[in-house]
């Protein structure tokens, strides 16, 4: 069974930091593209930071580049998302996402969501 639990979220005043992480199981965590999307209140889900399986090349959203880093470590079938200088405007419930190609198939998987709060 595929599962991915975030966690590390809650409330920052602005300025602050965060980690967030995602622990994978029930698939090879190793060959999956790795994903951190966020979703505010009353707006669309959007993809925030972005690391592949091969290489570990990374893409982010340009209003978190130089403040967000993702990060994974396969022997801990985890992936990071550090956060540093917050703001407001990062309040979203954050969601991992894992993507798959197994025998031609791809596969998507979503976690629960952690919710960070960024407010004085």
């Amino acid at each position: 069974q595929v599962q991915l639990v975030e966690s590390g979220g809650g409330l920052v005043q602005p300025g602050g930091s965060l980690r967030l992480s995602c622990a994978a199981s029930g698939f090879s965590f190793s060959s999956a593209d790795m994903s951190w999307y966020r979703q505010g209140p009353g707006k669309e889900r959007e993809l925030v930071a972005f690391i592949s399986s091969v290489g570990y090349s990374t893409n982010y959203q340009d209003s978190v580049k130089g403040r967000f880093t993702i990060s994974r470590d396969n022997s801990k079938n985890t992936v990071y998302l550090q956060m540093n200088s917050l703001k407001p405007e990062d309040t979203a419930v954050y969601y991992c996402k894992a993507r798959r190609t197994t025998w031609g198939q791809t596969y998507t998987s979503w976690g629960q969501g952690t919710q960070v709060t960024v407010s004085s």
